[in-house]
């Protein structure tokens, strides 16, 4: 199964943030990548899980065509519908952000977190993780392989991010679309400050 903090803020590499960047800042030009800069929430294809507890919809991963065992950056969504353990990622730092719906708690290595709705909680993929949750939700999955970072944060969007996943309407974009902000025009950019959003910088 495929799931994840303070001040709406957290960062892979277990929820420390080291201010590195991912190697080689131009890698993100890749084939295949929309000339508009803008991942449509409505061209998600949800798929489900195994064990049957939910499913999840792939926005973005680099490499192109990257498997689980060999991708650098993967951001997902997904809809979970019941409680039960998340697959195994080694080597994978991974930050988890609640968007709607029911409550989830992570239970990992003996202590339980509860997250909060927008508040991005970042653990390691190695370590152990069941999740209950209360009812259906829809979450947000920012996977990194180390030594690649990203930080996540929500909230008022700072168009310097890298990328942003709308939580409204704005500039002509539904919510839930994920914006490459590196591959939009400056004057999308400046409609774009301040939006709410979850943005991830890299």
């Amino acid at each position: 199964m495929e799931r994840s903090g303070d001040g709406g803020d957290a960062a892979c590499g277990c929820g420390l943030w080291r201010g590195a960047r991912l190697r080689g800042g131009a890698w993100f030009a890749v084939a295949g990548h929309p000339v508009s800069g803008v991942y449509r929430a409505s061209a998600r294809v949800f798929r489900p899980w195994k064990n049957g507890g939910g499913t999840t919809a792939e926005i973005l991963c680099w490499p192109e065509g990257a498997g689980f065992d060999d991708f650098t950056l993967r951001l997902s969504t997904a809809r979970v519908a019941a409680s039960g353990p998340f697959s195994a990622f080694p080597g994978v730092d991974r930050v988890l952000t609640v968007i709607e719906g029911g409550a989830m708690v992570l239970h990992l290595e003996g202590r339980a977190q509860a997250l909060a709705p927008l508040v991005p909680f970042a653990f390691a993929g190695d370590v152990a993780c069941r999740a209950e949750v209360t009812g259906p939700l829809l979450d947000f999955n920012v996977m990194t392989r180390r030594p690649s970072l990203a930080r996540v944060v929500a909230g008022p969007l700072d168009p310097a991010a890298r990328f942003a996943l709308l939580l409204a309407p704005v500039a002509g974009l539904a919510r839930l679309d994920l914006v490459d902000l590196a591959a939009v025009g400056p004057g999308l950019r400046a409609d774009l400050r301040g939006a709410p959003a979850v943005a991830v910088e890299i």
